[in-house]
Protein backbone atom coordinates (compact mmCIF):
# COMPACT_ATOMS: atom_id res chain seq x y z
CA UNK A 1 0.00 0.00 0.00
CA UNK A 2 2.81 2.43 0.90
CA UNK A 3 4.49 1.77 -2.46
CA UNK A 4 1.20 2.52 -4.27
CA UNK A 5 0.75 5.76 -2.30
CA UNK A 6 4.34 6.83 -3.04
CA UNK A 7 3.76 6.16 -6.74
CA UNK A 8 0.56 8.21 -6.76
CA UNK A 9 2.34 11.02 -4.92
CA UNK A 10 5.09 11.12 -7.56
CA UNK A 11 2.49 11.26 -10.34
CA UNK A 12 0.65 14.09 -8.59
CA UNK A 13 3.88 16.04 -8.05
CA UNK A 14 4.84 15.57 -11.70
CA UNK A 15 1.42 16.82 -12.82
CA UNK A 16 1.81 19.93 -10.65
CA UNK A 17 5.30 20.60 -12.03
CA UNK A 18 4.11 20.23 -15.63
CA UNK A 19 1.15 22.53 -15.02
CA UNK A 20 3.48 25.07 -13.42
CA UNK A 21 5.63 25.14 -16.58
CA UNK A 22 2.63 25.92 -18.77
CA UNK A 23 1.40 29.54 -18.97
CA UNK A 24 -2.19 30.34 -18.10
CA UNK A 25 -4.45 31.70 -20.82
CA UNK A 26 -5.34 35.29 -19.99
CA UNK A 27 -8.90 36.61 -20.32
CA UNK A 28 -9.68 37.49 -23.93
CA UNK A 29 -8.72 41.12 -24.60
CA UNK A 30 -10.68 43.70 -26.59
CA UNK A 31 -14.24 44.87 -27.03
CA UNK A 32 -17.00 42.27 -27.51
CA UNK A 33 -18.04 41.80 -31.14
CA UNK A 34 -20.25 39.56 -33.23
CA UNK A 35 -17.81 39.75 -36.15
CA UNK A 36 -17.57 36.73 -38.45
CA UNK A 37 -14.12 35.14 -38.70
CA UNK A 38 -12.34 36.09 -41.95
CA UNK A 39 -12.02 33.38 -44.64
CA UNK A 40 -8.68 31.57 -44.69
CA UNK A 41 -8.69 29.68 -47.97
CA UNK A 42 -5.41 28.75 -49.62
CA UNK A 43 -4.56 30.27 -53.02
CA UNK A 44 -5.63 28.19 -56.01
CA UNK A 45 -2.37 29.13 -57.76
CA UNK A 46 0.47 26.68 -57.04
CA UNK A 47 2.89 28.45 -54.70
CA UNK A 48 6.36 27.62 -53.42
CA UNK A 49 7.75 29.08 -50.19
CA UNK A 50 11.44 28.65 -49.41
CA UNK A 51 12.70 29.03 -45.87
CA UNK A 52 15.41 28.57 -43.27
CA UNK A 53 14.49 26.71 -40.10
CA UNK A 54 15.81 26.11 -36.59
CA UNK A 55 14.52 23.62 -34.04
CA UNK A 56 15.30 23.08 -30.36
CA UNK A 57 14.00 20.94 -27.53
CA UNK A 58 15.49 19.73 -24.26
CA UNK A 59 17.68 17.07 -25.90
CA UNK A 60 18.09 18.04 -29.56
CA UNK A 61 18.94 20.99 -31.79
CA UNK A 62 19.00 21.24 -35.58
CA UNK A 63 18.75 23.76 -38.41
CA UNK A 64 18.67 23.89 -42.17
CA UNK A 65 16.57 25.04 -45.09
CA UNK A 66 13.52 23.77 -46.91
CA UNK A 67 10.53 24.47 -49.10
CA UNK A 68 6.77 24.07 -48.96
CA UNK A 69 4.64 23.59 -52.04
CA UNK A 70 1.01 24.50 -51.50
CA UNK A 71 -2.18 24.66 -53.53
CA UNK A 72 -5.78 25.19 -52.51
CA UNK A 73 -8.02 24.03 -51.23
CA UNK A 74 -6.02 21.75 -48.92
CA UNK A 75 -2.74 20.36 -50.25
CA UNK A 76 0.80 21.03 -49.05
CA UNK A 77 4.15 19.29 -49.20
CA UNK A 78 6.94 20.31 -46.85
CA UNK A 79 10.59 19.41 -47.44
CA UNK A 80 13.24 19.89 -44.73
CA UNK A 81 17.00 19.65 -45.29
CA UNK A 82 19.62 19.63 -42.58
CA UNK A 83 22.43 22.17 -42.74
CA UNK A 84 25.62 21.22 -44.66
CA UNK A 85 23.85 18.92 -47.11
CA UNK A 86 23.03 16.23 -44.59
CA UNK A 87 19.91 14.04 -44.67
CA UNK A 88 16.44 15.53 -44.80
CA UNK A 89 12.84 14.47 -44.95
CA UNK A 90 9.40 15.51 -46.09
CA UNK A 91 5.74 15.51 -45.14
CA UNK A 92 2.57 15.49 -47.23
CA UNK A 93 -0.54 17.22 -45.86
CA UNK A 94 -3.84 16.64 -47.64
CA UNK A 95 -6.95 17.73 -45.76
CA UNK A 96 -6.72 16.32 -42.24
CA UNK A 97 -4.22 13.60 -43.22
CA UNK A 98 -0.53 14.10 -42.53
CA UNK A 99 1.93 11.56 -43.99
CA UNK A 100 5.56 11.67 -42.85
CA UNK A 101 7.61 8.89 -44.52
CA UNK A 102 11.26 8.18 -43.84
CA UNK A 103 13.37 9.51 -40.98
CA UNK A 104 11.88 10.63 -37.68
CA UNK A 105 13.40 14.11 -37.90
CA UNK A 106 10.42 15.69 -39.64
CA UNK A 107 7.95 14.01 -37.27
CA UNK A 108 9.85 15.60 -34.42
CA UNK A 109 9.80 19.05 -36.00
CA UNK A 110 6.18 19.42 -37.03
CA UNK A 111 3.22 20.67 -35.00
CA UNK A 112 -0.12 18.81 -35.12
CA UNK A 113 -2.30 19.19 -38.22
CA UNK A 114 -4.44 22.18 -37.09
CA UNK A 115 -1.34 24.22 -36.25
CA UNK A 116 0.50 23.02 -39.34
CA UNK A 117 -2.33 24.38 -41.48
CA UNK A 118 -2.27 27.57 -39.42
CA UNK A 119 1.40 28.02 -40.40
CA UNK A 120 0.14 28.40 -43.99
CA UNK A 121 -2.65 30.76 -43.02
CA UNK A 122 -5.48 28.22 -43.20
CA UNK A 123 -7.80 27.78 -40.21
CA UNK A 124 -8.53 24.06 -39.78
CA UNK A 125 -9.26 23.51 -36.08
CA UNK A 126 -11.92 20.93 -35.13
CA UNK A 127 -15.53 22.10 -35.04
CA UNK A 128 -16.57 23.54 -31.68
CA UNK A 129 -19.84 24.54 -30.05
CA UNK A 130 -19.16 28.09 -28.86
CA UNK A 131 -17.35 31.16 -30.16
CA UNK A 132 -16.51 34.35 -28.28
CA UNK A 133 -14.90 37.22 -30.24
CA UNK A 134 -13.39 40.59 -29.34
CA UNK A 135 -11.72 43.37 -31.35
CA UNK A 136 -8.80 45.61 -30.47
CA UNK A 137 -8.03 48.05 -33.29
CA UNK A 138 -7.49 45.95 -36.42
CA UNK A 139 -6.94 42.78 -34.34
CA UNK A 140 -9.77 40.27 -34.05
CA UNK A 141 -9.43 37.65 -31.33
CA UNK A 142 -11.71 34.66 -30.89
CA UNK A 143 -11.98 31.70 -28.54
CA UNK A 144 -13.56 28.47 -29.76
CA UNK A 145 -14.63 25.56 -27.58
CA UNK A 146 -17.25 24.57 -25.00
CA UNK A 147 -17.09 27.96 -23.33
CA UNK A 148 -20.32 28.08 -21.30
CA UNK A 149 -20.57 31.85 -21.63
CA UNK A 150 -16.91 32.45 -20.79
CA UNK A 151 -13.67 32.44 -22.77
CA UNK A 152 -10.79 29.97 -23.14
CA UNK A 153 -9.12 31.14 -19.94
CA UNK A 154 -11.97 29.63 -17.91
CA UNK A 155 -13.14 26.85 -20.22
CA UNK A 156 -13.17 23.20 -19.23
CA UNK A 157 -11.19 20.90 -21.51
CA UNK A 158 -9.81 21.96 -24.87
CA UNK A 159 -10.31 25.35 -26.49
CA UNK A 160 -8.68 27.24 -29.34
CA UNK A 161 -7.66 30.90 -29.27
CA UNK A 162 -7.28 32.71 -32.59
CA UNK A 163 -5.91 36.12 -33.53
CA UNK A 164 -6.37 37.83 -36.90
CA UNK A 165 -4.37 40.87 -37.98
CA UNK A 166 -6.88 42.48 -40.31
CA UNK A 167 -8.05 39.53 -42.39
CA UNK A 168 -4.86 37.48 -41.94
CA UNK A 169 -4.55 34.62 -39.46
CA UNK A 170 -1.75 35.67 -37.11
CA UNK A 171 -1.81 33.27 -34.16
CA UNK A 172 -3.46 30.05 -32.99
CA UNK A 173 -3.20 28.67 -29.44
CA UNK A 174 -4.33 25.30 -28.11
CA UNK A 175 -5.64 25.75 -24.58
CA UNK A 176 -6.32 22.89 -22.16
CA UNK A 177 -8.14 23.61 -18.88
CA UNK A 178 -7.09 27.25 -19.00
CA UNK A 179 -3.42 26.54 -19.86
CA UNK A 180 -1.72 27.42 -23.17
CA UNK A 181 -0.19 24.08 -24.19
CA UNK A 182 1.12 25.07 -27.62
CA UNK A 183 0.87 27.96 -30.06
CA UNK A 184 1.82 29.09 -33.53
CA UNK A 185 2.35 32.65 -34.74
CA UNK A 186 2.76 34.18 -38.19
CA UNK A 187 4.60 37.51 -38.66
CA UNK A 188 4.33 39.53 -41.85
CA UNK A 189 6.79 42.09 -43.23
CA UNK A 190 6.42 45.65 -44.48
CA UNK A 191 5.06 44.48 -47.85
CA UNK A 192 2.56 42.18 -46.09
CA UNK A 193 4.45 39.05 -47.11
CA UNK A 194 4.96 36.23 -44.60
CA UNK A 195 8.44 36.46 -43.06
CA UNK A 196 8.44 34.36 -39.87
CA UNK A 197 6.52 31.40 -38.46
CA UNK A 198 7.10 30.27 -34.88
CA UNK A 199 5.75 27.12 -33.22
CA UNK A 200 6.17 26.49 -29.49
CA UNK A 201 5.01 23.55 -27.42
CA UNK A 202 5.14 25.04 -23.92
CA UNK A 203 4.76 21.79 -22.00
CA UNK A 204 7.15 19.85 -24.24
CA UNK A 205 9.66 22.72 -24.40
CA UNK A 206 9.86 22.46 -28.18
CA UNK A 207 10.42 25.38 -30.55
CA UNK A 208 10.46 25.53 -34.35
CA UNK A 209 11.23 28.81 -36.13
CA UNK A 210 10.82 29.21 -39.88
CA UNK A 211 12.14 32.31 -41.67
CA UNK A 212 10.65 32.64 -45.17
CA UNK A 213 13.28 33.66 -47.70
CA UNK A 214 11.32 33.54 -50.96
CA UNK A 215 7.80 33.08 -52.30
CA UNK A 216 6.90 32.37 -55.91
CA UNK A 217 4.05 31.01 -58.00
CA UNK A 218 4.53 28.24 -60.56
CA UNK A 219 2.49 26.75 -63.40
CA UNK A 220 1.78 23.53 -61.55
CA UNK A 221 3.14 20.57 -59.57
CA UNK A 222 3.96 17.06 -60.70
CA UNK A 223 1.38 14.65 -59.24
CA UNK A 224 4.26 12.51 -57.97
CA UNK A 225 4.99 14.93 -55.13
CA UNK A 226 1.71 13.96 -53.45
CA UNK A 227 2.53 10.23 -53.44
CA UNK A 228 4.29 8.50 -50.58
CA UNK A 229 7.54 7.10 -51.89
Amino acid sequence: MKRWIDSCTRVAVLAVLLAGCTPAARPLAGAPTAAVLPPTTLPSTPTVLRFNWTYKDETFEANGDGAVRVIGPDRARLDFFLRNGMAGGYAILIGDTLTVPGIDLVKRLLPPVPLLWASLGRLAVPATRDTVARTDGDTLRADLGVLRGQDASAADGRAWRLAFAGTRLARVERVEDGKVIEWLSRTRGANNSLVLVEYVHERGKRRLSIAVTDSSTVEGFDDAIWRRQ
